[in-house]
């Protein structure tokens, strides 16, 4: 008599186990979001979704821009990121600093800050809730998704509705011209690192005398 299990294709043991690390991996890492030991605003706690061209920055080049930016925008400063919410995720890291801080982001997962996330889409610079005064912010970060001109200068409109003067502003070295051109900003020395290496050169520029040169 045949044997029924033949018509079963079966799983060498090799993939099998690989499947079951990797199942294992995926329930450790849900596991780590729920338990009390997750922290919700380290980087990486919401994954890059390349879709929106988005990619976190390194933890050490997060931790250099929002100890800047708190050094900025000084005790009981405001400080706004627009698209850049590996930045907010340091700031709010920063235990025991006087700052208050927002996050104006395309990605509603990050609605999971509550108030201070406000759901931001460049294609309408101005676009924004009516409780977000004009230059309300002591520093502006700001970190357009896209390496287009079109997609600088819009956000340039939002950058400068929100700031009373000073932009830390995070594009391609390509952008160097139009970042002057439509913000007022020069190229500082420090080089911003992200996670994942990009293809393109990165850097920051700035309006102010900073702690990046």
């Amino acid at each position: 008599k045949m044997d029924d299990d033949d018509d079963i294709p079966q799983l060498s043991s090799h993939t099998l186990a690989a499947l079951q690390e990797f199942y294992l991996e995926q329930q450790q890492r849900e596991g780590m979001k729920t338990s009390q030991g997750f922290n919700q605003y380290s980087i990486g706690s919401i994954e890059e979704d390349w879709q929106l061209s988005q990619f976190w920055y390194s933890d050490e080049t997060a931790l250099r821009l929002a100890k800047e930016a708190v050094l900025t925008a000084g005790k009981g400063g405001r400080i706004a990121c627009v698209s850049a919410p590996s930045v907010y995720q340091k700031l709010k890291e920063q235990d025991g600093e006087d700052f208050s801080v927002c996050i104006l982001e395309y990605d509603r997962r990050f609605s999971v800050y509550g108030e201070e996330f406000i759901f931001y889409d460049y294609n309408h610079p101005l676009d924004l809730p009516e409780n977000l005064l004009p230059h309300s912010f002591d520093i502006v970060i700001a970190d357009p998704p896209y390496l287009s001109e079109e997609c600088l200068q819009k956000t340039a409109e939002t950058i400068k509705y929100l700031t009373k003067g000073k932009i830390l502003l995070c594009t391609g070295a390509v952008m160097e011209e139009q970042a002057a051109k439509h913000l007022g900003v020069k190229m500082c020395k420090f080089i911003p690192k992200h996670s994942r290496n990009l293809a393109n050169e990165f850097r920051c520029y700035v309006n102010y005398a900073s702690g990046l040169d």
